[in-house]
């Protein structure tokens, strides 16, 4: 009975949000919703709500939670795929370094907003287990790789690239913005007790932040209507190879490094395992449109690891919870 006390959460969580998904496919099956509708939707929950999502967590959040043990699990894990798949790639598979680059993005670069903020928040019930994961992508990761691509994208156009454009990618991203703010004033709600936002200022943040996970989950259900599914190509044995790396490596590793190196609570566990269960972000896929770079390689896997992931998470947080 305690078992299934544990695990009813997370299913109920998996139920919620596939009502939300299969609605958004619903709709986009009858025509309410178009492709232009999805990413009118996803933009909105990227660039206005789940900024608003993570301030209003982090304002809140136990920032002991955020810069925990846990992280290092978090990060070893990140960091092994990537170098596994590195190594691979260099004897295997042969690309040039763009081409690593969104290879080696897809192994490790998890989908933290659009899938990973409504997981945090129904399976595990709390979405501050995504911080650690979006403060390393969004200032290291995802400024790396565009500074990679944007510097062989120069070389290759014989331009000039500007050193002040990629200072800035990490403060012009909002998703860093809201999790910065939000951080800064969490410490100076620690450091100085008595301050606390006023009302007329957090509500209407906590208003849009409530538009973060539907309009994800819905804009998530358009995509597998609508957006273009995997085909066969040379790549396909590289892409299931990245999706295994993906979904079952790094959460194994994320595990051991939690439950026998770091010797962490059976919660944290949990939640580490889960979170790195996550498919690769959707827009490594945009990474790859905007630089001409791998781009039907970078959806099919996208797509591939998103569906098999369904299944990897669910077996994670019923064996685990």
């Amino acid at each position: 009975m305690g078992t299934i006390g544990h695990v009813l959460p997370a299913l109920q969580g998996f139920f919620t949000i596939g009502v939300l998904i299969a609605l958004g496919w619903v709709l986009a099956w009858r025509g309410f919703l178009t492709v232009e509708h999805r990413k009118w939707m996803s933009s909105l929950a990227l660039y206005v709500a789940s900024p608003a999502l993570m301030f209003t967590q982090l304002v809140g959040a136990d920032v002991h939670r955020v810069f925990a043990h846990s992280v290092i699990a978090a990060y070893g894990a990140i960091a092994a795929v990537a170098l596994l798949y590195l190594l691979v790639s260099a004897v295997r598979f042969r690309h040039d370094v763009p081409g690593r680059t969104i290879g080696t993005m897809l192994s490790c670069y998890t989908n933290a907003a659009n899938l990973g903020i409504p997981v945090a928040a129904y399976a595990l019930g709390d979405v501050t287990w995504m911080v650690p994961i979006l403060l390393i992508q969004l200032v290291v990761l995802q400024p790396t790789v565009l500074a990679i691509l944007d510097y062989h994208k120069a070389k290759r156009e014989n331009t000039r690239l500007s050193m002040a454009k990629l200072a800035t990618l990490p403060i012009r991203n909002p998703m860093t913005v809201g999790v910065i703010v939000g951080l800064v004033a969490n410490l100076i709600h620690v450091r100085v007790s008595w301050f606390v936002l006023p009302a007329f200022a957090s509500h209407p943040i906590e208003m849009v932040a409530n538009l973060a996970v539907p309009l994800m989950l819905l804009a998530f259900g358009v995509s597998l209507r609508l957006d273009p599914k995997p085909q066969g190509g040379s790549d396909q044995v590289e892409s299931w190879f990245v999706v295994g790396l993906k979904i079952l490596v790094q959460p194994v590793v994320a595990y051991v490094l939690a439950q026998w190196v770091l010797h962490l609570d059976a919660t944290a566990v949990h939640a580490v395992t889960v979170v790195a269960c996550l498919p690769p972000a959707q827009n490594i896929f945009i990474f790859a449109s905007k630089y001409d770079v791998r781009m039907a390689f970078a959806r099919d896997t996208i797509f591939r690891a998103t569906v098999g992931s369904v299944v990897v998470i669910l077996v994670a947080a019923t064996v685990l919870a």
